[in-house]
């Protein structure tokens, strides 16, 4: 299985996913880190990723070829992260058809209606438990 972290300026959301990520699934998914930019990649490759990749064509090309996409709902935004992801990369992020899993950061002037307002390491516990339900019943299923 393989799931894909994308996150852009200095990474920081990324690595800390990617690091929960490998603590709970360990060894046995691929975690491909996708930056905007080429210090968000490294950030995450640092923390334990296995590929990494930066720029527009890199998260265009790799969207579809993974089973689950993670970050924060800027992903889907374009322009967010100060203009990093563009239109582009949200279109293929959006259009995927891997399950997306994305912490509700209101960061991009986009507000979630029904999500608590929690420290960002509770909002990655709770993204690491439902990639962990997604994992298990892909591997269950085959």
């Amino acid at each position: 299985m393989k799931i894909a972290v994308i996150d852009g300026q200095g990474g920081g959301i990324g690595r800390l996913i990617v690091e929960k990520l490998r603590e709970a699934l360990g060894n046995s998914c691929t975690i491909l880190a996708l930056g905007t930019n080429a210090l968000a990649a490294s950030v995450m490759l640092k923390a334990g990723a296995n590929e990494g990749a930066s720029g527009e064509n890199a998260i265009v090309f790799s969207s579809s070829r993974v089973d689950i996409i993670t970050g924060s709902v800027a992903i889907l935004a374009a322009n967010s992260y100060s203009g990093e992801l563009t239109p582009r990369m949200a279109e293929a992020i959006a259009s995927s058809e891997a399950v997306k899993i994305l912490i509700p950061l209101n960061r991009c002037g986009i507000e979630i209606c029904g999500t608590v307002d929690e420290p960002l390491p509770w909002q990655v516990e709770n993204l690491v438990e439902r990639v962990r339900y997604w994992y298990e019943k892909k591997v269950t299923q085959g």
